[in-house]
């Protein structure tokens, strides 16, 4: 089978981690020898629950012995995808109440693009360097990584870059902006959090000049940063939400949320101003229901702080420089990019699954279910320490 992955599908990077996967459930996924693997990645925030979740898995199969797909996104009444914007609709501030349900979080960046100018009648677009909304040809635009971007040109026009947390370039948004569009944390610079209330003092100068703001929560929604949306920590909402990733969970899903009067816009002048085949899936939106139930009416996000604080105690190591980010979206920053490659590749051989971020070659995620034990949490933080112990040994043994 290795030999035809590497034949047959196509590959991402000239050296993917190509592990045979038989099975996953709850925080661990196995491989093809019945080796377990502890998982503190969660598919990139995009298993929420972990894996195989009874509840999740239960509401799939119900929905697939009724029906799959049967109309494209928007025309016949499916009860899924009515019963999950609904549900969004009211665990989200006014007035972010109607929501389109796209195939992928870049598709719902797409989509949210098109809204705002659409709604706006602007054409140009602010987004901040280091961001990172997703590898189509519109979200690459607004990706501010010029090493990724430049085999690709050209892409969107009118397209202006800021840098995240810096104030002073808040006078770039001006009356010829369309919209802002910004990661509430920055997910691929490294787990950036605003500071200062910069988030707020954008929301201002975007409601000063008519400007739209869009959050890009593909990454911190639904419950990983310790509220349902990240955006709730900073006093700042949106005129137009995106989000995906973990709102499947574990299922394909994208969406993005705005007013009704905004939403209103992409109906007519033209007509299907945005139309997709397969977006608000019933068997996708049964799985993003039953996930967003579960996690508004249990405990895990007040579990999400909690959980933050006990990582935070156990990875104290000389080699560990930093810890950015919130509630179960954390990274940690070691010395270098090859100490970061070695811990990556050397926990998953002791069977813990860590991973990269996009832009900072120092970070190593952790992004785990929100359902993962402090059992768990302590199994896999001693793996971690074990490893950047050896690491270090190694080191002295070099130098002396």
């Amino acid at each position: 089978m290795t030999s035809d992955f590497f034949k047959y599908q196509a590959q991402t990077t000239p050296h993917p981690l190509a592990m045979k996967i038989s099975h996953a459930n709850g925080s661990y996924i196995y491989d093809n020898n019945n080796k377990e693997y502890l998982d503190f990645v969660a598919g990139v925030s995009a298993c929420p629950l972990g894996h195989n979740y009874p509840k999740v898995v239960n509401a799939i199969k119900e929905q697939l012995d009724k029906y799959m797909h049967v109309m494209v996104y928007g025309e016949y009444i499916q009860k899924p995808a009515v019963e999950l914007t609904k549900l969004l609709a009211k665990n989200l501030p006014y007035p972010l109440e109607k929501t389109y349900l796209t195939n992928s979080g870049t598709e719902a960046i797409e989509g949210a693009l098109k809204l705002a100018k659409r709604a706006t009648g602007r054409s140009e677009i602010i987004a901040a360097h280091k961001a990172y909304h997703g590898n189509t040809m519109g979200s690459m635009s607004v990706m501010g990584y010029e090493e990724r971007k430049q085999a690709f040109r050209p892409l969107l026009p009118n397209v202006k870059f800021i840098t995240f947390n810096k104030e002073d370039h808040l006078k770039y948004i001006t009356h010829k902006t369309a919209c802002v569009i910004l990661e509430t944390i920055q997910g691929g610079a490294g787990f950036i959090e605003p500071k200062d209330n910069y988030l707020e003092k954008v929301r201002i100068q975007c409601s000063k000049v008519g400007a739209l703001l869009i959050l890009d929560e593909i990454q911190p929604g639904v419950g990983r940063t310790g509220k349902l949306f990240g955006f709730e920590h900073y006093n700042c909402i949106p005129d137009i939400l995106v989000t995906g990733k973990g709102l499947g969970g574990g299922m394909p899903i994208g969406a993005f949320t705005a007013s009704s009067q905004l939403m209103d816009s992409l109906q007519d002048n033209p007509k299907l101003g945005h139309i997709t085949t397969f977006g608000g899936h019933p068997v996708i939106a049964a799985s993003a229901l039953a996930t967003l139930k579960e996690i508004t009416e249990s405990d895990l996000i007040k579990q999400t702080l909690q959980k933050e604080l006990l990582f935070r105690k156990l990875l104290v190591h000389p080699l560990i420089t930093e810890i950015r980010g919130k509630g179960l979206m954390l990274a940690f920053l070691t010395p270098s990019e090859n100490i970061t490659n070695s811990v990556i590749l050397k926990c998953q051989e002791q069977g813990l699954i860590l991973f990269w971020l996009l832009f900072e070659p120092k970070a190593i995620r952790i992004t785990p279910p929100l359902t993962i034990s402090n059992d768990e949490i302590i199994k896999g933080c001693d793996i971690i320490i074990d490893i950047l112990n050896k690491i270090s040994n190694e080191h002295n043994k070099i130098t002396n």
